[in-house]
């Protein structure tokens, strides 16, 4: 059986690119687990909202 020599393989064990990207990945995803659930918490509200802003406007057109 063949071993491989601990100094060869040190600098990949110093390396920390890869976990720096995985680090960088994992902080977009939670942004984007957060702005996806901002969106669902504020969906019923901004289609209230706008089915007002249409009911006034469509009021103001045909009382025009």
């Amino acid at each position: 059986m063949r071993t491989e020599n601990p100094v060869r393989l040190s600098p990949f064990l110093r390396d920390e690119d890869g976990a720096t990207a995985i680090e960088y990945g994992l902080i977009a995803s939670l942004v984007a687990i957060v702005l996806v659930a901002g969106i669902m918490v504020l969906r019923s509200a901004m289609l209230t909202m706008y089915s007002s802003i249409t009911g006034t406007v469509d009021g103001a057109m045909t009382s025009g």
